[in-house]
């Protein structure tokens, strides 16, 4: 599967600035053309406008649809993303409708100039290069709609999650202020990313860690999980279906201490309710802010602390041990998608 990098997708002009910026490199086109009888001079320039604003409005348009990911070449939980951000339909048919505009300038500016070839005035020439000008405008005008859409769904798309399918994934889960940004800022190689999520106002933080030159990801799971089931409206459902696509292990982390934010008997329902939605997955329960926990209930498993540290190498450990993903069963071939160097 591809990995969607939404930050290289190109910026979307609106269509008069299309047209404008067709238009203008046209213009300047005549002052190429040499050729002292003014019949054949005027001919080629008018040939050439024609084909120089066609190839601005037909590679601009085609830009886009070769810049934007395929829906099928990417994840499920990608194409789950995008269906909750601006919805697959839309962005399959508003790419299919500027491909064919794309293709109606390439077909009106050749017939255009076949016209030319045809005519034998110099007004003629003038009349059939501004004729292709209004067709290409019309073009541009009634795909408009798609195109305006295209800029606003890319404005929402940059700032979606970018995750490499072919790395491990930990999503880390909780009820909220348990500590799921801190503990994944504690684990993280680096400067964790925060990126924002499509279902809710709130953010979505993105961390790894390295081991044995393999990154392994961290996701967190903000403001889907505040509520139940029952009671949660179409775009949380969506989120957690795109979430039911990703993941090797679901680290849950439970908050004990006495100023909880949730108590602790919703953090075990929510605990089961979690369990059942991603029961083809390993899981890993955490009591966290081990730091200020007085009493640790009975039978919970290792403690860990975000601010201290405490348990957060163990954490590690057990996280790669469960994933497994440098598990070698012919100890002479490597693992898969293992990073070589040439």
């Amino acid at each position: 599967m591809a990995r969607a990098d939404w930050r290289r997708i190109p910026t979307v002009l609106y269509p008069q600035e299309i047209l404008d910026k067709a238009f203008r490199k046209a213009s300047r086109q005549s002052d190429f053309v040499e050729d002292p009888d003014k019949y054949h001079r005027v001919r080629k320039q008018m040939d050439r406008m024609v084909q120089s604003a066609a190839d601005v409005i037909d590679s601009t348009l085609l830009k886009w649809v070769d810049r934007w990911p395929s829906l099928n070449a990417l994840s499920q939980f990608d194409q789950a993303l995008i269906d909750a951000a601006v919805g697959n339909d839309k962005y399959r048919k508003s790419l299919g409708t500027i491909q064919w505009a794309a293709e109606q300038v390439r077909k009106i500016a050749g017939e255009t100039q076949r016209k030319i070839l045809r005519l034998r005035n110099i007004e003629g020439f003038h009349q059939a290069r501004r004729h292709a000008y209004g067709r290409f405008s019309s073009i541009l005008d009634q795909v408009s709609p798609q195109i305006l859409w295209l800029g606003e769904a890319r404005d929402i798309l940059r700032l979606l999650p970018s995750l490499d399918p072919s790395e491990p994934c930990i999503v880390v889960a909780g009820a909220p202020n348990v500590g799921k940004s801190a503990l994944i800022s504690a684990l993280s190689s680096g400067e964790p990313e925060v990126a924002s999520y499509p279902f809710t106002t709130k953010q979505l933080h993105l961390g790894h860690f390295e081991h044995r030159r393999r990154a392994y990801q961290m996701v967190d799971t903000p403001g889907l999980l505040d509520r139940p089931m029952p009671e949660r409206n179409r775009i949380e459902l969506q989120a957690i279906a795109a979430l039911e696509h990703i993941g090797d292990v679901l680290l849950f982390l439970v908050d004990s201490t006495e100023g909880t934010t949730t108590p602790l008997d919703q953090q075990e329902r929510l605990l089961g309710e979690v369990s059942q939605l991603m029961s083809e997955r390993p899981m890993i329960v955490v009591h966290s802010k081990s730091d200020i926990i007085e009493n640790l209930p009975e039978g919970a498993e290792t403690p860990i602390s975000a601010e201290t540290g405490q348990g957060l190498e163990e954490l590690r450990s057990r996280l790669i041990e469960v994933i497994g993903a440098d598990d070698v069963g012919d100890p002479l071939s490597l693992p898969e998608n293992w990073h070589r160097n040439e």
